[in-house]
């Protein structure tokens, strides 16, 4: 549950508002823009950028807005209008009602995955935040995909680690493209002689003692004094490694109860 309320405290003072500040993205191929003009009604339209990133706009034609802020835009149809003679002192104003050119894709095990638009600066904890956090079944650790001069490139961000030492460097800024992908969290098995065998979530620095809390504890028939880990080698041979209380639990490790035989 701590580790929740961090990633989720971090995520509201970095997020902030829900919404993106739409004042400030770039407008690019797909993007769909609502334009106004004051005291015109009859400019006012609705289209979506070419490919080629221009609109056509009433009386002035096509206009190149590819790679121009929102703010931007609106100052270059104002000044076109202008130049031209068809409205005095334009105030132009530009709402985009559809993101398509700046998708940051968030996968893995978060409770709403998707491609969400990117229409400010953003970063890794804003994404996850929009894309309602980390799943109950996923892990502290995230892995950013990117394209880094061209070639693709893969970065492991630890947000718990980041959470509790302050260190937001960590949370990077997002580009458009770019992949957040949310594993799902390590796990480890106990069997044999427990209340409750089975699959659950390896905890940091989990010892064998909390793995045995987890699994309800001893039956009626179980001993502290016969557990092992069953754990895979580097080779994938398996190893049979006779276990103390306070021994820590590594991916994947299967503790075994014995039966007691007294």
């Amino acid at each position: 549950m701590f580790k929740r309320f961090m990633f989720w405290l971090a995520a509201l003072m970095l997020a902030g508002a829900a919404g993106f500040a739409s004042a400030q993205s770039t407008l690019g191929p797909g993007d769909v823009v609502k334009i106004s003009v004051y005291g015109s009604p009859d400019l006012g339209l609705e289209t979506r950028v070419t490919d080629n990133g221009t609109i056509t706009f009433p009386l002035v034609g096509q206009v190149q807005v590819g790679g121009l802020s929102v703010p931007q835009a609106e100052k270059k149809l104002a000044g076109l209008l202008e130049s031209g003679g068809y409205v005095r002192k334009a105030q132009v104003n530009i709402i985009v009602t559809g993101a398509q050119s700046s998708l940051v894709s968030v996968l893995g095990n978060v409770n709403r995955p998707g491609r969400y638009p990117l229409e400010a600066k953003r970063t890794v904890m804003d994404l996850l935040a929009v894309a309602g956090g980390i799943g109950p079944d996923g892990g502290d650790t995230i892995t950013l995909i990117r394209k880094v001069n061209g070639k693709p490139t893969k970065e492991s961000i630890d947000i718990i680690e980041m959470v509790r030492t302050g260190q937001l460097n960590r949370d990077l800024e997002l580009a458009s493209n770019d992949i957040i992908y949310v594993e799902r969290a390590p796990r480890f098995y106990i069997y044999g002689e427990v209340q409750r065998p089975g699959a659950f979530r390896l905890e940091r620095s989990m010892t064998v003692l909390q793995a045995l809390s987890v699994g309800g504890g001893l039956s009626q028939r179980g001993t502290q004094r016969g557990i092992v880990i069953k754990r895979r080698d580097e080779q994938g041979k398996q190893q049979i490694i006779p276990a103390k209380h306070d021994d820590l639990v590594q991916t994947d490790d299967v503790v075994y109860v014995k039966e007691s035989w007294f």
